[in-house]
């Protein structure tokens, strides 16, 4: 009897030595999880809509920067779309770099996503620009940003020093403290277009602190009813304001000595554009459409677009484009409105975005040590 007792006991035993074996571990389980394909994140409609929007209003700015000379309207026009469009498009960065801690796979986002394009686009912009200028002799420097790859070089130190903002106590008064000292200091330079990375810095910080409510509380009805008047006021004061206040306070490249101005009147224009870009942005985001539309998709195309755009712009004043007296009238203003919208729309396309993502998106697995990756992965999924 004895011996078929310990004849079942040790049968009993392999038997959950057997399942305990065949068990996953908290160990697997994890390496499991973190192996396994994560389902794609759904696209927010609203944003795309808003990215869409704001770069087509990039393209017009630029195609009407010719058209300012002699033409009030265009001016103010002009000073108006530049008082909201790029703070638009840096609070949105801002919000959807809230995710940036440092860790290795946004480290290789940041890599793939802004340094490579920079580098790639600095380089065909300068020597787009040796053949448009006729200057054979200019450098290519990954210091002086030209043209639109400042952007570019100003997401790359905003998104480094995302986790400093979201450490400090009060980031948005010291992101303005920092912007309005910058205003005072021309020994800051042009190094990687560093005066504008500063003066800009407040809006990406900004957009760092909004949540989704915030969003959705500039989107009520109420909002979007006040809107209107709102804008229609900027307006009336930008056509006020072109013969006695440089728009260029508005491109936040220059300090308040190079644009001829006491130091003080730098930070109190930082405030009141500050202050004043948000309004505009708050309206410009009323109205941008919730729900999915036509233009949806070429939301997320917008980075070809905005670096693509440029040698278009650049190209038509190289061949004279903007020659003929009838350009410079209401006809000429309006086509050179829907051309530049229509160029930038087609180069937000999924279909010249997939051709131009090996710069402006590339994947690079080549470069980068995908056991470290997923051992940092792995660590940071442990318990």
């Amino acid at each position: 009897m004895s011996d078929t007792v310990t004849t079942v006991r040790a049968g009993t035993e392999e038997a959950r030595a057997a399942r305990t074996a065949q068990a996953p571990t908290t160990e697997t389980l994890t390496q499991q999880r973190d192996a396994a394909p994560r389902p794609a994140r759904p696209r927010d409609a609203f944003f795309d809509n808003a990215k869409y929007v704001a770069i087509v209003l990039v393209a017009v700015g630029h195609a009407w920067e010719p058209l300012r000379q002699g033409s009030r309207a265009v001016t103010a026009l002009y000073m108006l779309v530049y008082a909201f469009h790029m703070p638009a498009f840096i609070i949105i960065s801002g919000y959807f770099s809230r995710t940036f801690d440092g860790s290795p796979a946004r480290l290789k986002r940041l890599l793939t996503g802004v340094v490579v394009p920079y580098v790639v686009f600095e380089t065909a912009y300068t020597l787009f620009t040796r053949w448009t200028s006729q200057d054979p002799d200019r450098p290519v420097s990954l210091l002086d940003p030209l043209y639109l790859t400042w952007f570019l070089a100003a997401l790359f130190v905003w998104r480094l020093t995302t986790p400093l903002w979201r450490l400090v106590r009060w980031p948005l008064p010291l992101a303005l403290v920092v912007a309005m000292a910058a205003t005072t200091a021309p020994s800051i330079g042009h190094d990687l277009d560093l005066q504008r990375t500063l003066q800009f810095l407040p809006y990406f910080v900004f957009g760092l602190l909004l949540r989704p409510e915030h969003f959705r509380l500039v989107r009520r009805r109420t909002v979007r009813i006040l809107a209107v008047p709102v804008a229609g006021c900027a307006l009336a004061v930008a056509y006020w304001a072109v013969p006695r206040l440089d728009y260029a306070w508005f491109f936040h490249a220059d300090s308040a000595p190079e644009l001829g101005v006491s130091l003080w009147y730098g930070p109190l224009m930082t405030l009141a554009a500050f202050g004043c870009s948000l309004v505009l942005v708050g309206c410009f985001l009323a109205w941008v459409p919730g729900r999915r539309t036509w233009f949806t998709a070429l939301g997320a195309g917008t980075l070809s677009g905005y670096l693509l755009h440029g040698f278009v712009a650049q190209a038509a004043k190289h061949w004279g484009w903007y020659e003929p007296a009838w350009v410079r009238g209401p006809t000429g203003v309006i086509t050179a409105t829907l051309v530049a919208a229509l160029v930038v729309t087609a180069l937000c396309t999924p279909a010249v975005r997939r051709v131009f993502r090996c710069v402006t998106e590339p994947g690079m697995a080549w470069a980068f040590d995908a056991r470290g990756a997923a051992g940092a992965g792995t660590r940071r999924a442990a318990p």
